[in-house]
């Protein structure tokens, strides 16, 4: 369960065609929640007959956002827009003065485009540099953890212009609704994400000292001017460098049962092969294949690792997330088991796989989702569950918010009060069957404790599908189905799934099972996402250069391999 600051919004990007030119500017309206927003998308060719775009918001005020990749395909349009978290899919017209479609973003909702009758005004041609021209890097420090954000600003014929990065959840290109200046006073608006900094320009004009501000919170945030472009980046050393000594497909594969289709990276060593092969699950949240978060790659990471010890490895973009499609919104874990399924039977059709050898490897979320598959599918060799749950959500929940509140310095007695909070909350979501009646408690509880503007919003996060799955399903029934040789890992400093909590479970669940060949096993000072960690709280994450630590690196490749050396089951391994 992460919680990120710099939120994306709900805005849309488009495409273009093969056979008609569709460079232009176009327009569409976006009916989402009782509004409108009125959008304007502007592409243009280039000499090599490709295509870029980028998307104003015009009610938003967020202008410029750029469109990360383009693709088509006999007329049918596929956009991604990176800085949004949202995709677009939609068809050209035969005379190419439409696009019809569907944005997704969190949910799928209808666009459609028409092209504009004469050009829109996109570009500020620039002016002379002001003294505060260029980047300028700060970190907004939470009690949930560091983010580093970087504000690009430049002097045109409008006046100010800037955009906005946020490094360590890879939103880059947010742009500005206004940036206004008077004398030392610098204030920027950036309505597409509720956020707002003012600040003091420094007698230097090396520094500006300020507040950033967003739902509801305000944050110190000191902007330094970037005077290295190697300021802007961490050192991530683990993250694999090309060309890679093996092979790495782009492919895609289908949910046929949900009528979803999935992006993925299949990574397979140099061979013909059979080797084994595993299918990468990520965790809660709308993750793409490499599990990216706080400038992290942890499944890239994961995934080069096992190849290089001769396994084939599937790891794919969540449903509705990057270039997956689906409703993510709508989705739950049965759901995201439902498309590991599907990975399984895509992976059987790959010549340099052993079908019998093919297993599933989830983290967090995905260590739920891991064992809900293979209980139901015998076509699962193993299980690697790293850092999953073996209780229901809702006792993990209370147990998390302790540990990462002590962590952030609250005391104890107030983590706990703030937990026994957190289970009625959860008590009441689970036994209120009337979405009004529990709307309206909820608000009420809700009121004086969180910022009014963020009311809805948690609302909505805490009543939707998944959340109510997630609270109220037991991994444990499920473990005790468990069979084929299962590997559950955790880290001793994990404050998100809790070893000491779970761990125990799992051993249990696993041996009623009868399970032959199963290892529940805790490493010491690794924390959720497997990185050595002083504390394991959160904040951390993005500090620590390390993705993923080799000690965890390592047990995980030795086990597949030994599990797939031989079909034979051994006694079982309970290490604690």
């Amino acid at each position: 369960m992460k919680r990120v600051l710099i939120c994306a919004v709900l805005l849309y990007a488009a495409a273009f065609a093969q056979a008609q030119n569709i460079a232009g500017d176009w327009q569409g309206t976006l009916s989402a929640n009782g509004a409108e927003l009125r959008l304007v998308l502007h592409i243009v060719q280039n000499a090599d007959g490709t295509y870029k775009a980028t998307l104003d918001s015009v009610d938003q005020g967020a202008n410029g956002i750029p469109v990360t990749s383009i693709a088509i395909k006999n007329a049918s349009l596929n956009l991604t827009i990176d800085a949004v978290h949202g995709t677009y899919e939609g068809k050209v017209s035969a005379d190419a003065s439409k696009i019809e479609g569907m944005w997704t973003q969190r949910q799928a909702l209808p666009l459609t485009f028409k092209r504009a009758a004469a050009p829109i005004k996109t570009e500020h041609k620039p002016a002379k540099p002001s003294d505060i021209d260029g980047d300028w890097l700060g970190t907004i420090d939470t009690s949930m953890g560091k983010l580093r954000v970087v504000f690009h600003i430049t002097n045109t014929e409008d006046g100010l212009i800037a955009t906005l990065d946020s490094l360590d959840q890879g939103a880059n290109g947010i742009p500005a609704t206004s940036v206004s200046r008077n004398g030392s006073s610098l204030k920027v608006e950036v309505k597409s994400i509720n956020g707002s900094f003012d600040g003091k320009i420094g007698g230097d004009l090396n520094v500006i000292d300020g507040t950033w501000t967003q739902m509801g919170n305000s944050f110190p945030l000191v902007l330094k001017r970037v005077k290295n472009s190697g300021e802007l980046e961490r050192r991530r050393p683990q993250n694999p460098a090309k060309p890679y000594p093996y092979k790495e497909t782009e492919v895609s594969f289908d949910n046929k049962a949900a009528g979803v289709t999935l992006a993925a990276t299949l990574t397979a060593p140099p061979g013909a092969g059979p080797f084994p092969a595993a299918v990468l699950i990520t965790g809660s949240g709308p993750h793409d294949r490499d599990e990216t978060l706080m400038g992290h790659e942890p499944f890239l990471v994961l995934a080069d690792y096992l190849t290089r010890k001769g396994i084939v490895v599937l790891r794919a973009d969540k449903r509705g997330c990057g270039k997956s499609k689906g409703d993510y919104a709508a989705a739950t874990t049965i759901d995201f088991a439902s498309d590991a399924d599907a990975a399984v039977a895509y992976l059987k059709t790959r010549a340099e796989v052993n079908q019998h050898k093919i297993g599933l490897i989830g983290h967090s979320e995905g260590g739920i989702v891991a064992p809900m598959a293979a209980a139901g599918n015998p076509d699962v060799a193993f299980v690697v569950m790293m850092a999953g749950p073996g209780v229901r959500g809702d006792e993990i929940l209370p147990a998390q918010l302790i540990l990462i509140s002590e962590a952030a310095g609250e005391s104890h007695d107030k983590a706990e009060k703030d937990a026994a909070d957190e289970r009625t909350m959860l008590a009441l979501i689970e036994s209120e069957k009337d979405d009004a009646a529990l709307n309206k408690e909820l608000r009420e509880k809700l009121a004086g404790k969180i910022p009014e503007g963020q009311i809805d919003a948690q609302i909505k996060t805490i009543t939707s599908p998944w959340f109510r799955q997630f609270i109220a399903y037991d991994p444990a029934p499920t473990l005790r189905k468990l069979t084929c040789p299962v590997l559950a890992i955790n880290g001793e400093k994990d404050l998100q799934v809790p070893p000491d909590q779970n761990l125990p479970v799992i051993r249990k669940a696993l041996a009623d099972a009868g399970n032959k060949n199963f290892e529940v096993d805790e490493l010491p000072g690794l924390n959720h996402l497997f990185q050595t960690a002083k504390t394991g709280a959160v904040s951390e994450y993005g500090e620590i250069e390390e993705t993923m630590a080799p000690v965890a690196l390592d047990k995980i490749a030795i086990w597949i391999v030994k599990q797939t050396a031989s079909n034979t089951n051994t006694v079982a391994t309970q290490v604690r």
